[in-house]
């Protein structure tokens, strides 16, 4: 989608004011400086001919009041103090116009970055299957930053050199029109050059950000995974891909640079040659005896501040372009696609009742990772669900938690289909805890806190005593307190998934999924759980995903998924009497554990 600068008055609701006031402010500042040329002009021209009739005749009245005996020196004292005097007040007005602007501009990232931050929260899941973290970061910050910059210094910037050439002209042709038409004559040639070229390289700015992008998401990934680098030795691999992404950046900017630096240097120049024709023609002007002096001081001081503010104009249209791609891939998370805008339903009784019917998920809308599932499950029952890897169990429970919407079929839970009201409801209704537990880098208490507003400090006790993760925490020096690290990486994976479900059981909520999280705890903490999970009151239907067989052994029913289908429905003892891939998972699973002991015992017999 083609991102136009008209989207900027979106972004600007509520803080133009700050402009209006910012620009009126800068043009009185211009006023003020185009003053002090002009009362230069008249002062020289008065010393240098000696002679009052060049004055201005407000400066001489106040002059022969103060000037006694030495009339042409009060007038030159005179008009350096109200030369000093305009230039105090235009920079008050100038100081006024940046304090402005500088806080419209905060105020616009503030709110920006706080749209960013909500979208990505409410946009779907699969959004981010293909995104990089890293990338997403330098959206939020360094674009985000970008545009603050440009609605900082620039976004009125046009509005502010219309109205200087405004002022300027007129005082410029007052005193002489042909020198006034040379100081003008290369302004379009400069301006529409500008333009034309920094569009021609608008996709330099564009290929530079994403460039740098890749460069952040290298550096927060392997940041993310250093213990991972480091316990593999991989260091000089990922140094050698970082490099590769920094080179690629550093290779960019280069190259941008050096079409801009070609750019400004042929821009300054004819600058230059524009600010040479003014004084060769002014010089020729007071040699004619048709430009006294102080004009020809004025029209030096003033050309070359028309110049300036030529230059000024390209340095808007360069940040333009950069601009334009910066709001562009912002746009790429503000139409993300989001979670429905859905009511919540009427007051239900909290039962856990769940209900498949014919359903079929799939994440890229062509291959299914479920076919036609149809499944009934009753409050407080526990449900056991097994598969090969790929078979579609963690698809079951993201299709529950509707990460993904459904291709077919209905999910009900207690009676209501999901797909009508707010994903915030059906979550609310489900503690969960994913294959890969995440913690905060926060206390142990406020991530156990993290699935419950209440305060309920007895329960987080209670939670972590259910999940047997309550002794090793008194063992930290702050206990609850204990703040730690990104990801809770200063833990070991078995402490990681009890703290995670600790939270979960915190929650209490309805239903409960365990997303194949007891892999990573021994078979003793493992047994200890899931006996502190059936005296759980009042009872969660639990939904448990797992490869370990012994995990789901005792639940009321067990699924097993092939292929994105149900294969087989029933209980331990049913599914092991009869022929399927049930009874052959656990065959394999119990030569594997004969294996085991077969080799423990030789070691312990040395």
């Amino acid at each position: 989608m083609k991102y136009k600068f008209s989207n900027l008055w979106a972004i600007t609701a509520g803080e133009r004011w700050y402009y209006v006031v910012a620009t009126v402010s800068s043009t009185l500042s211009y006023i003020c400086l185009i003053g002090v040329p002009v009362i230069g002009m008249y002062a020289l021209d008065v010393v240098t001919e000696q002679d009052f009739g060049f004055a201005h005749p407000w400066i001489h009245n106040v002059s022969e009041f103060l000037g006694g005996n030495w009339p042409y020196s009060s007038y030159l004292i005179v008009s350096a103090v109200l030369g000093i005097v305009i230039t105090l007040v235009g920079s008050a007005f100038q100081f006024g116009r940046d304090r402005l602007s500088a806080v419209a501009s905060e105020r616009i990232a503030r709110r920006l970055r706080h749209v960013l931050f909500d979208r990505l929260h409410r946009a779907r899941i699969s959004f981010f299957d293909n995104e990089e973290v890293g990338d997403l970061v330098q959206r939020c910050t360094s674009d985000v930053d970008t545009v603050r910059r440009f609605v900082h210094a620039d976004v009125d910037a046009v509005a502010r050199a219309l109205l200087f050439l405004a002022v300027m002209i007129p005082v410029l042709a007052w005193r002489n029109v042909i020198l006034t038409g040379l100081a003008l004559i290369l302004l379009p040639l400069i301006v529409f050059g500008g333009i034309y070229f920094f569009k021609a390289i608008s996709s330099l700015f564009q290929e530079m950000d994403e460039s740098e992008g890749r460069l952040t998401s290298a550096l927060q990934e392997n940041l993310s995974g250093i213990r991972v680098i480091q316990a593999f030795a991989q260091e000089q691999h990922e140094y050698k891909r970082f490099t590769t992404a920094n080179r690629d950046f550093r290779d960019r900017v280069v190259k941008l640079n050096t079409y801009e630096a070609v750019y400004w240097g042929v821009s300054d120049a004819l600058c230059m040659l524009q600010t040479g024709v003014v004084l060769i023609a002014a010089g020729y002007f007071v040699m004619q005896g048709s430009l006294s002096i102080g004009e020809f001081m004025m029209f030096t001081m003033l050309s070359g501040m028309v110049t300036w503010r030529i230059r000024q104009l390209i340095d808007v249209v360069e940040h333009a372009g950069k601009t334009l791609v910066a709001l562009r891939r912002i746009n790429h998370i503000l139409n993300s696609e989001q979670e429905p805008e859905q009511p919540f339903p009427q007051k239900t009784p909290r039962l856990g009742a769940i209900k498949f019917q014919n359903v079929s998920l799939s994440y890229d809308g062509v291959s299914n990772q479920l076919s036609d599932i149809s499944l009934s499950i009753k409050p407080g029952e526990t449900i056991g669900i097994v598969g090969r890897p790929g078979s579609g169990k963690s698809s079951l429970v993201r299709a529950l938690l509707r990460f993904y919407p459904l291709k077919e079929g209905t999910i009900n839970v207690d009676g209501i289909d999901i797909e009508s009201f707010n994903a915030h409801w059906i979550r609310s209704q489900i503690a969960c805890v994913m294959q890969e537990p995440f913690l905060f880098s926060r206390t142990i208490e406020q991530n156990l806190r993290f699935g419950t507003s209440e305060d309920r400090s007895g329960s987080i006790e209670y939670a972590s005593r259910m999940a047997d993760i309550h002794d090793t925490i008194l063992e930290f020096s702050a206990q609850f307190a204990t703040r730690i690290g990104e990801r809770g990486i200063n833990l070991s994976g078995g402490q990681r998934q009890r703290m995670a479900l600790a939270r979960a059981f915190l929650k209490n909520a309805p239903i409960l999924i365990l997303d194949d999280v007891l892999s990573g705890v021994d078979t003793q903490t493992e047994r200890a759980i899931l006996q502190n999970l059936s005296s759980f009151e009042p009872k969660p239907t639990t939904i448990i995903v797992a490869h370990r067989l012994t995990t789901i052994r005792n639940a009321d029913r067990i699924v097993v998924m092939n292929e994105g289908r149900i294969a087989q429905l029933g209980t331990h003892e049913q599914l092991v009497s009869e022929v399927g891939l049930y009874r052959d998972i656990c065959e394999i699973q119990d030569l594997l554990d004969e294996a085991i002991a077969f080799e423990t015992q030789e070691i312990v017999n040395g």
